[in-house]
């Protein structure tokens, strides 16, 4: 046997072992990682606001709390606001569905000559093996629902002090980090750190403007329409609508028609027509001058990343993967060497012609063969849309006869010419 071998034996399965528990250990503490991902992105996020106060004289724990005061504060209150809100809309519609029960039942009995009273539906539906089910299910499912509202609460606060921590000991992340490595990587290090802050940051309060106009526009029209709840509303629609991406606007539009039709079914149709418009507007006159100079990559690109961050991450990825891209495009944009594009026509989506390809042109020949065809001319031998009657073996046999004579003209002069001599 080798003396290697046993060697050779022992590292493989140490190094077998490493990647199984560092597999492990990797799964195991997933979903730490997230939070301390979406805690990094969140710190970047306040870092422009919490830089501000510091360089006001303000210590920055004291700054990120307050920034976390603000943000906590104002969660508080519209999470209050819109429970408040559906609270009294589902009390609402308990009280009225009798009526609603009774309309429903008229129409069915006057379309379809039926006799159901609403004493008969409510005893069917108390008494079927459905609600029961449901019943029990739901008995059975209150304690899985508070372990999964407590497991959420307990991420809060974990993704909550790890971006305080972030926020608050930057500089100090920021020379740990740049203790360890050579003078060159620490200028591009810190590079890639403040174009993330300056996108991430960008991208937050953009759309925190954003979200602001779309809340008073929509809260105009509801209170136009009297509505009811419609500050609550016009808040839902401006977040919802901003930061969910992609599928945001629907979302957030489908509540206010929903209390709009309990009003006025004809309320809630305006309510689609105008976010339909007003998201139109957003889409091509509001969002590119608000991020073009904060983050300003392609919708195609926004959307696929959007895509792709959902697939890796669920909400999370979908949530943050806008400002990585741009973050990603930022860095990578002063690497990249460009060069001056050359002045083609296929480069502004033009194709280049050679004469005599163009549809007209053709057009105009074969409309050419085909009269002289008709006419029965020499004509329509010949590809050509020129004088009807001329082929080319005319022409060439011209142009031999032309040379025949100038030939001889040339003998007869040299002739003279010789004479003379």
């Amino acid at each position: 046997m080798p003396r290697w071998l046993p060697r050779a034996m022992v590292l493989a399965l140490a190094l077998v072992a490493v990647f199984q528990l560092g597999s492990w250990a990797f799964h195991q503490l997933t979903s730490l990682l997230i939070n301390i991902l979406i805690a990094f992105f969140l710190a970047l996020s306040i870092e422009p606001a919490v830089s501000w106060m510091a360089s006001r004289g303000m210590r920055r724990g004291l700054g990120t709390g307050l920034v976390f005061l603000a943000v906590m504060t104002v969660s508080a209150g519209f999470v209050t606001l819109l429970g408040s809100m559906l609270a009294g809309q589902i009390i609402t519609m308990v009280e009225g569905f009798p009526g609603y029960l009774d309309s429903v039942i008229n129409w069915i009995n006057a379309h379809f000559n039926t006799d159901l009273r609403r004493v008969d539906v409510q005893e069917g539906l108390l008494r079927s093996d459905w609600l029961r089910t449901y019943v029990q299910n739901s008995a059975t499912g209150v304690l899985d629902v508070s372990a999964q509202v407590l497991g959420g609460l307990f991420q809060l606060l974990t993704i909550t002090l790890f971006a305080f921590y972030f926020a608050a000991d930057g500089p100090r992340l920021r020379r740990a980090l740049c203790s360890v490595l050579p003078p060159a990587r620490q200028a591009e290090v810190l590079r890639a750190w403040e174009i993330a802050v300056n996108k991430t940051g960008g991208y937050l309060y953009s759309r925190g403007l954003m979200a602001l106009i779309s809340g008073v526009a929509h809260y105009i029209l509801l209170q136009f329409l009297g509505v009811p709840y419609a500050p609550v509303l016009a808040v839902w629609v401006g977040l919802v609508s901003q930061f969910i991406p992609t599928i945001g606007t629907y979302l957030a539009g489908a509540l206010p028609m929903l209390i709009a039709f309990t009003v006025d079914p004809w309320y809630a149709l305006w309510v689609l027509i105008f976010v339909v418009i007003y998201q139109q507007f957003e889409n091509y006159v509001l969002q590119p001058k608000l991020t073009s100079k904060t983050v300003d990559i392609h919708p195609a690109v926004a959307f696929g990343s959007v895509v792709a961050g959902t697939a890796l991450l669920g909400a999370v990825g979908a949530l943050i993967a806008i400002p990585a891209v741009a973050t990603l495009q930022a860095f990578l944009g002063a690497y990249v060497k460009r060069y001056a594009v050359t002045d083609d026509p296929r480069v502004h989506g033009h194709r280049r012609r050679t004469p005599g390809t163009g549809l007209v042109i053709r057009a105009r020949r074969e409309w050419g063969r085909l009269r002289a065809a008709e006419s029965g001319e020499p004509g329509a031998e010949s590809g050509e849309p020129g004088e009807p009657g001329t082929s080319r073996g005319s022409g060439r046999s011209e142009g031999a006869g032309g040379a025949g004579e100038s030939g001889e003209t040339g003998e007869s002069g040299q002739g003279s010419a010789e004479g003379r001599s």
